[in-house]
């Protein structure tokens, strides 16, 4: 069983290019039932978040998938083909979940370190576990994943002082107006990044904070955690007249503030200027609304210019995050490859088994004659003797670096002990007695 991931990111493709790549559009349910009625796909989990679109599986035959997974994307999301290959990568077994470890740790995010990639991370499989489409593979990938964001975490600075695509956003802000004590803010979203962005605008001691949510329900909770006013929804557009700074940061799929309604409220605004930080995808304001005087609109792609100010600052900590992932990754693969041996190592094991029990049926008449003490002791000694004996192939097979290697060892011990009538798919007996077994992180979330 081998992994292939394919997919696009911040990385690859253009914001506008995500909004329509967007899992959650139709639905990751839907898209992981279609996915699993792919001949070659044995389990598999889709990963959508506001900057990725990934799809993880594990198959038995490559051959042709990533194009097979590429056409399904294309015919899922209504996209024609040539417009979204150039824009997708691809990754299989280490290099697959090498991208997914970097991923959980908060390496590949657009604001490095962000930490609501782990949660995602976790709700993303959560749904493709819960609805049976994971297995042995992806189950101990995931895992592990969950693992190597929690070590990275907790051993490098990588999380500290709570960096955000928020975050970046009013850090933004900061160096167009500076001091922001003065300044009256719209925050249109009550979610997870808006509750976030709010409280890092409330630590800026801004002067009022205005809270606008579909839910009104949602809207007053979030405005008394963060000493804010709830607004009516209907009212977004013409709270945009005396507001200094909108922040949105909703789910919607269509733009909720239209350019005609930022031309309209700037007529009344006296050439005051009107800054706009649309953190949502799919957008929530329309990208040509930037084009009128006096208004400022960034969007999450215009957050770059931070993240690399950040990866400056952090850079002596990413690096210690990347050899904690590549420890990990080597790992993970030494467990990947044990599998291809574990049927041998049964069959081994089982032989070894055959022949001792054998043993002591063709001595039992002389062994009767010892007290029950030393019948057991007999026993124990016996099959002591035959876990030291399976250490040293055990050992060797599972650290094999190669697939030639792991066969020849395999076809060897086949041929030596004639191992083929013997051979097994019980794969958690091995593991349960073997001495070598790569373990996961004490802390990793299994």
């Amino acid at each position: 069983m081998n992994l292939l991931l394919l997919g696009a990111s911040h990385h690859s493709a253009p914001i506008d290019l995500r909004e329509r790549i967007d899992f959650s559009r139709r639905g990751i349910s839907e898209a992981l039932a279609e996915l699993s009625q792919i001949r070659d796909i044995a389990e598999v989990v889709v990963l959508s978040t506001c900057n990725r679109s990934e799809i993880y599986c594990a198959s038995e035959d490559q051959k042709n998938l990533k194009e097979t997974m590429a056409s399904f994307m294309s015919s899922f999301h209504d996209l024609p083909e040539s417009e979204l290959v150039p824009h997708l990568y691809s990754r299989k077994n280490a290099a697959a979940a090498r991208h997914l470890f970097r991923v959980t740790a908060g390496l590949d995010s657009l604001v490095v370190g962000e930490p609501q990639i782990l949660g995602q991370v976790k709700d993303a499989f959560a749904i493709a576990s819960d609805d049976g489409y994971t297995g042995a593979l992806l189950n101990r990938l995931f895992h592990w994943s969950f693992g190597v964001g929690k070590r990275v975490r907790s051993e490098t600075g990588l999380g500290e002082g709570a960096v955000s695509v928020s975050y970046a956003a009013i850090s933004l802000a900061r160096k167009i107006f500076g001091n922001l004590k003065k300044l009256n803010v719209l925050l249109v979203g009550a979610g997870e990044m808006a509750e976030l962005t709010a409280t890092h605008l409330r630590a800026q001691q801004v002067k009022s904070i205005r809270v606008a949510n579909r839910t009104p329900s949602q809207a007053a909770v979030l405005a008394s955690k963060i000493d804010g006013e709830a607004v009516p929804w209907e009212n977004v557009t013409t709270q945009l007249i005396s507001c200094d700074i909108v922040v949105t940061a909703t789910g919607s799929l269509n733009p909720i503030v239209k350019r005609s309604h930022v031309e309209a409220v700037m007529k009344t605004r006296r050439d005051r200027p009107l800054f706009i930080i649309d953190i949502g995808v799919p957008r929530d304001v329309e990208p040509t609304a930037g084009k009128l005087e006096q208004v400022f609109l960034y969007n999450i792609d215009d957050l770059q210019s931070i993240v690399q100010e950040n990866l400056a600052r952090r850079q002596s900590q990413v690096d210690r995050a990347e050899l904690m992932v590549t420890e990990e990754v080597d790992r993970f693969m030494i467990w990947l490859r044990s599998r291809a041996v574990i049927p041998t190592l049964v069959a081994l094991r089982n032989r070894f088994e055959t022949i001792r029990q054998s043993e002591l049926l063709r001595l039992k008449p002389k062994l009767m004659s010892l007290p029950e003490s030393s019948r057991i002791r007999i026993e124990e000694i016996t099959r002591l003797l035959i876990e030291r004996l399976l250490v040293s192939p055990t050992e060797q097979l599972k650290a094999a670096k190669n697939k030639e290697t792991i066969a020849s060892y395999s076809d060897a011990l086949n041929d030596l002990f004639r191992l083929l009538d013997e051979q097994s798919d019980d794969l958690e007996e091995i593991e349960s007695t073997s001495t070598s077994r790569p373990e996961a992180p004490s802390s990793r979330d299994n």
